[in-house]
């Protein structure tokens, strides 16, 4: 926690990458309440695609390069693999994992996603419901 928040007060409460140091219950109400925790999360961990294309001396490739996906997760329903490269949601261009995070940001439980994703050669596209 001290690494995360610079505090070695308990209890440390983090929503959403937002850490609340104390029982701060107006603090917590209010992050809670402006979706704060609510944000659907996609079961990927991911790396920039062109950085690592890089240190492995390959052709540099824009887009979220998926590391792991997590078993029953939103990115396992959309087919997404290790090894395979993100590169559009919901028509947004995917350049880095920065770039996916941002897209992502924006949904809410219930939205219709599409995900464009390099897999070998190929380009594919799957698209459900989170």
């Amino acid at each position: 926690m001290v690494r995360l928040t610079g505090h070695m007060g308990v209890p440390v409460i983090v929503i959403d990458g937002q850490a609340v140091v104390g029982f701060d219950r107006p603090r917590l109400e209010q992050l809670l309440a402006s979706g704060g925790g609510q944000r659907p999360r996609f079961g990927l961990r991911v790396a920039d695609a062109g950085r690592m294309a890089q240190k492995a001396g390959g052709v540099p490739v824009f887009g979220a390069l998926v590391g792991s996906v997590a078993p029953s997760s939103p990115g396992e329903r959309a087919g997404l693999r290790n090894g395979d490269i993100i590169i559009e949601i919901n028509l947004k261009p995917v350049r880095s994992a920065d770039d996916l995070e941002q897209a992502l940001a924006g949904l809410t439980r219930g939205s219709r996603v599409t995900i464009v994703f390099l897999r070998g050669g190929e380009k594919l596209r799957s698209e459900i419901e989170i």
